[in-house]
């Protein structure tokens, strides 16, 4: 079985990543949806690999003192290897939640105040989370002014009791996660990464692109808890 640790490591990274990518959309937790090719056609070489490495492996490779003198360290690297590959082919982790929201300061670049498009018509307009801060923080047309919104995100919280819907921000995988987030008033505040969506409207707060109308405020009409979308992330 030594022999094969090589190859069964191989195998279990392979059928990880077809687990996450091609039988499930459980690979919308880690990458955008555009990787998922990618991320198929990598899992199947791997498997590929592993079971072409086994099958041509020699059964005596080496003489008897040099696998003595060599095997033993390697295999037992190759085993702890294993076990995150295993993790991740029977535990895949969940989705990040409001503890990364929560590790990101409120960064905010200068990214210049200025007018945006005008919004469908039509109330409640349905925003993502960015967008409608963006505008908030932003927009010196004002075009949130009136308006009724809706928020989807899930629950976050300061130690104050002030709360927010929250969603994380993917430009191409979970390591480039930044927070986007709308505090909420005038509505009680579900467990912390309870997903809701809010309906409601645009409180202005602070002078427009300076850091005190961050983060931006709405306040709540109605908050439904909804379950986890299949791609928990928003784009930029």
């Amino acid at each position: 079985m030594r022999r094969y640790g090589g190859p069964f490591l191989l195998l279990l990274i392979g059928a990880a990543v077809l687990r996450v990518s091609l039988f499930g959309d459980l690979y919308l937790r880690y990458v955008q949806a555009g990787l998922r090719p990618y991320l198929i056609v990598s899992g199947a070489a791997l498997v590929l690999l592993a079971l072409t490495t086994a099958a041509l492996r020699p059964a005596h490779s080496h003489s008897h003192s040099h696998s003595h003198s060599h095997s033993h360290g390697g295999s037992r690297l190759a085993w702890l290897l294993t076990l995150p590959a295993l993790a991740l082919l029977l535990f895949p982790p969940p989705a990040l939640g409001s503890y990364s929201a929560e590790r990101e300061a409120a960064r905010r670049a200068a990214q210049g105040v200025g007018t945006f498009p005008a919004l469908p018509d039509g109330d409640p307009v349905t925003l993502t989370v960015a967008e409608y801060g963006s505008r908030a923080v932003y927009d010196s047309g004002r075009s949130l002014k009136g308006r009724t919104v809706r928020l989807t995100g899930f629950v976050t919280r300061d130690d104050d009791g002030t709360w927010y819907v929250t969603r994380l921000v993917v430009s191409c995988c979970a390591a480039d996660a930044t927070t986007a987030k709308a505090e909420i008033r005038n509505a009680t505040a579900p467990p912390t990464d309870t997903w809701v969506t809010v309906t409601g409207t645009w409180h202005p707060k602070g002078t427009l692109g300076s850091p005190t109308a961050w983060p931006p405020v709405l306040d709540a009409r109605t908050v439904t808890k909804v379950p986890e979308p299949t791609n928990p992330y928003e784009k930029p």
